[in-house]
């Protein structure tokens, strides 16, 4: 048996928990901000294509003002992505009937 294999995992406790939490808390925060506005710059750069192109991934015009309006720490794409499954399921609708 060597030392390595006795030794148990030493686990903060406490105030150093805490701010263990507080810190893992903060970064995440950080990285999902920084992703919710990196995503907002893509956003933008769809509105440089054209009606016909937006059709071709399932959005329209409208759906990316739709997203633009969520506040800025939300990640847009996100809702577009479900615009985009809306839009599908509707055109799936009509095909139908």
């Amino acid at each position: 048996m060597t030392t390595i294999d006795c030794c148990e995992t030493v686990k903060p406790t406490g105030a150093r928990a805490e701010l263990a939490a507080f810190a893992v808390a903060t970064v995440e925060k950080a990285a999902s901000m920084y992703r919710a506005w990196a995503n907002r710059r893509e956003l933008y750069k769809l509105g440089d294509l054209n009606d016909r192109e937006l059709a071709d991934i399932g959005l329209s015009r409208s759906d990316l003002f739709v997203a633009r309006d969520v506040p800025v720490h939300v990640d847009p794409t996100a809702r577009l992505g479900v615009l985009a499954d809306i839009n599908r399921r509707q055109d799936a609708a009509r095909c139908v009937s």
